[in-house]
């Protein structure tokens, strides 16, 4: 079984070429990447074992497990010191490595590998080069909006009056499952966890969560205090589905608002505006804008509106309306006040301009976008306005 699968070998021989040119530019001989998420964009699989990249445009998988991969630049490996001896004829003056994922102990066994290799770090490139999606992803990623909406589209009919939010989630999970959805909820850093997503009704939707996502939730247990919590749907109810869309290895997030029964003007006048941004954001998306220039633009029609004391949280606000999605669902760029990304043709951004209302609930959309140079195109087209269970 050749690692590069066949479909992808244009693809990946793209990738490794820009990567090499980002090597060259910064003057770093190699790069060697470890993590699931770099293996796969890097080679087209997941497996355990190491990418090397070269300036040179050179790119060998040193692979630990499974076994029957195979091609010219595959070797076998039952630990990382053997990587010495393969690379000795061509020995790199620099290396960069995974700093901001791979742990202590890792990069410190590395460290030994490459003897006086001085040290550089993959991270920022890696997720550089990520950032900027080629037509091949963005085709994956508008197939994995189609099935997402698609998903979404049948939640109203798996609705029963009677339903906790728990219930509600684990049939969406289960409907999901059904239409494709892989599962797997993808997510950089080590602050933050995701069980396939989440579902945030009425009160819940005010509880301040310890991860970094836009809305909290208190959770089911204290092991993973994020989302459901158990609470009935209740008429009045707001109920906010951020649920899962990895289809295909790529991921679009996507959130709507449902309700039982009359939410209220408050409510359904943040849902407006959060829309309303969507549409004058989509427009100033172009490449060049700063991507802090988005943030700002949304909290002006906020504080206009008088609803900022509402705005991505009440006791605790999210510094955040948008995020860089692909591979995992938080990539570059972030839209956020201090941001100093730019936004580039090919970046793919999930914006998420949310508000909670008290004895309400959530309310606001989420969108997957590519950047084009004219601005947003939706990548997850559903119906926006609030949907009545």
């Amino acid at each position: 079984m050749n690692i590069i699968p066949p479909s992808m070998e244009q693809e990946i021989a793209g990738r490794i070429s820009r990567i090499a040119r980002e090597l060259s530019s910064q003057g770093i001989d190699a790069m060697l990447l470890s993590s699931f998420v770099n293996l796969y964009y890097t080679s087209g699989r997941v497996f355990c074992g190491y990418a090397y990249v070269t300036a040179s445009g050179d790119a060998t998988y040193f692979i630990k497990r499974p076994i029957g991969l195979e091609n010219g630049n595959v070797q076998y490996i039952r630990k990382p010191e053997q990587i010495a001896d393969a690379i000795a004829a061509h020995k790199p003056a620099s290396v960069a490595l995974e700093l901001g994922s791979a742990s202590y102990n890792t990069v410190s066994r590395l460290q030994n590998v490459f003897g006086d290799a001085k040290i550089a770090d993959a991270t920022p490139i890696i997720n550089k080069l990520r950032s900027v999606k080629s037509e091949f992803e963005i085709a994956k990623l508008k197939d994995c909006g189609i099935r997402h909406a698609a998903a979404y589209g049948k939640i109203k009919k798996i609705f029963r009056e009677g339903m906790t939010d728990i219930e509600l989630q684990i049939e969406i999970e289960h409907l999901l499952r059904s239409e494709g959805c892989l599962g797997q909820f993808r997510i950089a850093g080590d602050t933050m966890e995701l069980f396939m997503g989440n579902v945030l009704c009425g009160n819940n939707a005010e509880t301040a969560s310890p991860y970094d996502f836009a809305m909290g939730g208190g959770g089911l247990d204290e092991s993973l205090p994020v989302g459901c919590n158990g609470s009935l749907i209740k008429p009045g109810n707001a109920v906010m589905v951020d649920m899962c869309g990895n289809f295909n290895g790529y991921m679009t997030d996507m959130t709507r608002v449902f309700s039982l029964g009359n939410i209220g003007d408050l409510a359904k006048r943040a849902h407006q505006l959060s829309i309303d941004i969507h549409h004058r954001l989509a427009k100033m998306a172009v490449p060049g804008t700063e991507a802090k220039a988005l943030y700002d633009e949304a909290m002006e029609m906020v504080k206009n509106a008088s609803l900022d004391g509402y705005f991505m949280g009440l006791k605790q606000k999210a510094g955040f309306i948008g995020h860089g999605v692909g591979i995992e669902v938080n990539e570059q760029p972030v839209i956020a006040p201090r941001s100093r990304d730019l936004l580039q043709e090919g970046n793919v951004i999930a914006l998420e301009p949310k508000f909670v209302i008290p004895e309400v609930g959530a309310v606001g959309i989420e969108n997957t976008y590519v950047v084009r140079p004219d601005g947003f195109e939706c990548l997850t087209n559903f119906q926006e306005e609030i949907i009545e269970l």
